[in-house]
């Protein structure tokens, strides 16, 4: 398991097994989200890196450089693709089996609204959703790349977490000010 150093710490990582103990690796820059497959770890960095560790070596086996700060990170339901966020309001798509990125989703007026914006697939892994710097929550399509909904109107400041239900027949969405909507059509 991969957990970040909190605060103004150095960018460090800990790496700890259930019979191996402890171990803190360098993580190279600010690790700002996370996530893990069985076998590899990925972290999200503000050097606008995705790092991709290998839990058996507990080393950095590839990184790729996007085009702006890493702000999340979430794995589809399969585990074949990871979705990130990045401070360039673009959402993309990794295929993890190729380690190339497959899919680029923008929008007009979606800006990335911190450098914690959230990012998420949902539950059957056909669409992915952020929320944006003027309070609007965007879902886009992942067969077609198109935005099939902007949720307004309801957050007075920048969206920077969503969340979807494990059913599907919701989202959640919080942002700068504490708020939080449940979106129950979308």
């Amino acid at each position: 398991m991969l957990c970040g150093q909190p605060g103004g710490a150095p960018a460090r990582v800990l790496m700890f097994g259930f019979l191996s103990g402890i171990k803190t690796v360098f993580a190279g820059s600010s690790c700002n989200d996370i996530v893990c497959t069985e076998q590899c770890v990925m972290s999200g960095h503000f050097d606008k890196k995705i790092r991709f560790w290998d839990i058996r070596s507990e080393t950095i086996v590839q990184e790729m450089e996007l085009l702006g700060k890493i702000t999340a990170l979430d794995l589809n339901p399969e585990r074949t693709e990871l979705l990130s966020c990045s401070r360039d309001d673009l959402l993309k798509i990794i295929d993890l089996r190729v380690n190339a990125v497959r899919q680029t989703f923008s929008a007009s007026g979606f800006k990335c609204g911190s450098d914690w914006t959230r990012v998420v697939f949902s539950p059957d892994g056909s669409y992915v959703a952020a929320g944006s710097a003027e309070g609007s929550l965007y879902v886009w399509s992942v067969l077609s790349g198109k935005v099939e909904k902007v949720l307004s109107k309801q957050h007075g400041s920048p969206v920077n977490a969503v969340a979807w239900a494990p059913s599907g027949s919701h989202v959640v969405s919080v942002d700068k000010g504490s708020r939080a909507v449940l979106w129950s059509e979308y």
